[in-house]
C-alpha cells in the first residue's frame, strides 16, 4: 500500500526532525526532550502525509487543524512546522529565547501554522471539539487532529471532552495518545494508573485504532483507518518510548524536562547518524 520510497522519505524526515529537538533543546538548555522524542513519527506522519495544510497559507480554509494538547513537547512541532516551510529551521535555534516566537509552550498569536496556544494540560480535546462542532455546522469536511499525553489523561476534562465527542458523533475528530508510559514523576501506572485505556475509550463510545507509534508505517496506517471511521470520533493509542532514538534517554524519566549538554549531544547525534542515511546539523 506504501511503497518502500515513500516510507524511507518519512524515516528519513523523522529522524531529522529528531536531530533538530535534540539540537535546539541543546541550545536552549531548558525544555522537554522525552516526550518531544517520542511523538515524532506521529507529528511526521500527519504533516507530511495525512494533514492538508499549506504553509504558504497558514489559514487557508481547507484545512485540517492539528491541536498539541501536551503543549510542553513543542519543540516537535515546531520543528514538524519548520521543515514543512511555516518558518525558516534556522529559527529553531532561539526556542525560549527573550522575544522568540517559539515560547516554552504554543502560543497561536506568535507562530504560523499553530491553531491554538497551550501548556495546561487537559485542554486540548475540549479545543479541538469546538473546531468539529464549528465544522459540523459549517458542513465542512476538514479534520480535528488532536496530540494528547498519556499522564494527561488523568485529567478529568479529557473524558469530559471524550463523553461530549461520542455525544455529538465528531467523526471528524481524531485524538492520537502518545503512550509512553512515563510523566514527569515517574511511571503512569504508579502515579494514577490509566489502565485498561483500550476499554476506557470503548466504552466512551469512541472507535478505538492501536498502533507502534515509533513506527511510520504503523502510525499512517492507523491514521488511514481512522480517517475511514463514521459517526463516532476515532482515538488513536499510539505504543512510544519515552527518548526514542537516543540511548540514554529511552524509557527515563528523568529525560521529562531536561536537556542534553554539548557532549550528550555529540553522543546522541551520533547515534542518529547511524539510523540515519543523512542528517545535517546546524552550523
Amino acid at each position: 500500500m506504501y511503497s518502500k520510497a515513500f516510507v524511507e522519505a518519512l524515516e528519513q524526515k523523522s529522524c531529522d526532525i529528531r536531530g533538530d529537538i535534540l539540537m535546539m533543546l541543546k541550545e536552549a538548555k531548558s525544555g522537554h526532550s522525552g516526550g518531544s522524542l517520542s511523538s515524532v513519527e506521529i507529528l511526521t506522519a500527519l504533516y507530511f502525509y495525512k494533514m492538508k495544510h499549506n504553509p504558504m497559507n497558514p489559514d487557508w480554509d481547507g484545512r485540517d487543524y492539528f491541536i498539541l494538547s501536551k503543549g510542553h513537547v513543542c519543540p516537535a512541532l515546531y520543528t514538524a512546522l519548520a521543515h514543512s516551510g511555516y518558518f525558516p529551521r534556522e529559527e529553531l535555534k532561539t526556542l525560549r529565547k527573550f522575544g522568540s516566537r517559539l515560547q516554552g509552550h504554543p502560543h497561536w498569536l506568535k507562530l504560523p501554522g499553530l491553531e491554538t496556544s497551550s501548556g495546561s494540560l487537559g485542554q486540548g480535546l475540549s479545543v479541538a471539539n469546538g473546531m468539529a462542532l464549528a465544522l459540523k455546522l459549517d458542513k465542512k469536511p476538514n479534520r480535528v487532529y488532536c496530540l494528547l499525553g498519556d499522564g494527561e489523561l488523568q485529567e478529568g476534562q479529557i473524558w469530559e471532552a471524550a463523553m461530549t465527542s461520542a455525544h455529538y458523533g465528531l467523526d471528524n475528530v481524531c485524538a492520537i495518545v502518545d503512550y509512553n508510559n512515563l510523566e514527569i514523576d515517574g511511571y503512569v501506572e504508579e502515579v494514577m494508573g490509566i489502565h485498561p485505556l483500550v476499554e476506557k475509550w470503548l466504552s466512551f463510545n469512541w472507535h478505538v485504532h492501536e498502533c507502534d507509534g515509533n513506527d511510520i508505517t504503523s502510525v499512517i496506517r492507523a491514521l488511514d483507518h481512522a480517517s475511514q471511521m463514521k459517526r463516532k470520533p476515532s482515538v488513536i493509542i499510539a505504543h512510544t518510548t519515552k527518548g526514542k532514538g537516543v540511548s540514554f534517554m529511552e524509557d527515563v524519566d528523568l529525560w521529562h524536562g531536561k536537556t542534553p549538554s554539548p557532549e550528550q549531544l555529540e553522543q546522541a547525534l551520533s547515534q542518529l547518524d547511524g539510523a540515519c542515511s543523512v542528517f545535517k546539523p546546524w552550523n
